[in-house]
């Protein structure tokens, strides 16, 4: 198996995770907190879903499809049109609500099509490329590739432990 290909199955199994965490949840349940500074499955989702875009957007010269598609105008989260979710507070994270999964799912989709289309057009020798000199050492494409998977992989496992959560009570 190529590095790409292990790359690209990575963010299949994020996509399913994902769909899992997601489908069949009430508007409710996806706002629904644990505790008032838990983090609901919507937010969980949309941020490993702007992170991925961001990172992948960036690394590969493209526009963010939260951009380019206009799934910021549809979310309409008052929040700056750049914003992740990184460093979010409480109170931001819990303004991140969505009137149904579809919502959220279609823009989750969406970046991963784009996603999967940019790693399947990699050859291994394209990993080793710097994205970002900001660091010591430089990033290269592989690494930054990996870390958005382990983000998003964390995120999604804790959206399918609060549905969980939810699902018990």
């Amino acid at each position: 198996m190529k590095a790409t290909d292990v790359i690209a199955d990575g963010f299949e199994r994020v996509h399913e995770i994902v769909h899992e965490a997601v489908e069949g949840l009430s508007a409710e349940q996806l706002a629904a907190r644990v505790d008032p500074a838990a983090n609901s499955v919507t937010w969980l989702v949309w941020h490993l879903t702007r992170v991925q875009d961001d990172h992948v957007a960036d690394a590969a010269g493209r526009e963010q499809v939260w951009l380019s598609q206009g799934w910021a105008a549809r979310f309409a989260l008052g929040l700056p049109s750049g914003s992740t979710g990184y460093g979010h507070t409480a109170r931001q994270a819990g303004s991140v609500r969505v009137d149904s999964g579809e919502l959220l799912l279609g823009y989750f989709d969406a970046v991963h099509e784009q996603t999967l289309g940019y790693v399947r057009g990699l050859v291994a020798a394209d990993l080793d490329r710097v994205v970002d000199e900001q660091w010591d050492p430089p990033v290269t494409l592989g690494a930054r590739l990996v870390s958005v998977l382990a983000d998003d992989l964390q995120h999604a496992g804790q959206a399918s432990f609060v549905r969980g959560v939810l699902e018990r009570r």
